[in-house]
């Protein structure tokens, strides 16, 4: 790698560690211009200072605050690449379509932003519903556009539980498996999906893309 592009590389991370959406948004328009594909642009830079700002938080060495100033940074990035993104989701077959929220009491969407985006570069249909989405609205939406996936993002211990009680709502309404379900967010552990009978979580966003492949059977 040039050193160039290590540089690129590691001025991203900082700019979303910093919260600074203009540097972040400079960044990505430079890295177009020399040509750096949009994922890794994303991977290999944006995304390393997203997981650190999600370390330092759950290590309570970061406060919400700074997890919202990065997200707002990170959107940012990802809204400058979006276009260069979409473009490879388009030369691809469509994959299936996905539902994404975060639950209700829950406002947080940094990482189900950018799952989004890597779903649509991946040739997925993704409709983003937003923060604090009650469980029938969400669900009607999935039956509306016949979505095989929903994904629900909780950041807060607190509104966890509400991913269960959409899965629980699914099943009342008979309509699993037919629509899967992916959960995530900082404090979603594997042990917890299992517990409330998701079909699958990941750590990241790339994990996210793969796990949704498989359940549309497209791995």
């Amino acid at each position: 790698m040039s050193e160039e592009l290590e540089k690129l590389y590691k001025d991203m991370a900082q700019s979303i560690i910093d919260g600074d959406s203009d540097l972040a948004v400079e960044l990505a328009q430079k890295s177009i211009e020399m040509g750096v594909p949009p994922l890794d642009a994303i991977t290999k830079g944006f995304v390393i200072g997203v997981n650190y700002i999600g370390d330092q938080f759950g290590a309570g060495e970061a406060f919400l605050p700074e997890l919202v100033m990065a997200g707002e940074a990170m959107k940012a990035a990802v809204a400058t690449l979006e276009p260069e993104l979409l473009k490879l989701g388009e030369a691809r077959e469509t994959m299936g379509k996905v539902i994404l929220a975060t639950v209700e009491g829950d406002i947080h969407e940094i990482g189900k932003t950018l799952v989004g985006t890597m779903l649509s570069a991946s040739g997925f249909e993704v409709t983003d519903l937003g923060v604090d989405q009650p469980a029938d609205k969400i669900i009607g939406k999935a039956l509306e556009i016949d979505a095989q996936i929903i994904g629900l993002s909780a950041l807060l211990t607190t509104t966890m539980v509400r991913q269960r009680e959409l899965i629980e709502e699914l099943d009342k309404e008979n309509l699993r498996p037919r629509i899967k379900v992916m959960v995530g967010g900082a404090p979603i552990t594997r042990d917890w999906a299992t517990k409330i009978k998701a079909d699958g979580t990941s750590e990241d966003a790339v994990g996210a893309v793969q796990l949704a492949k498989q359940l549309v059977g497209k791995s």
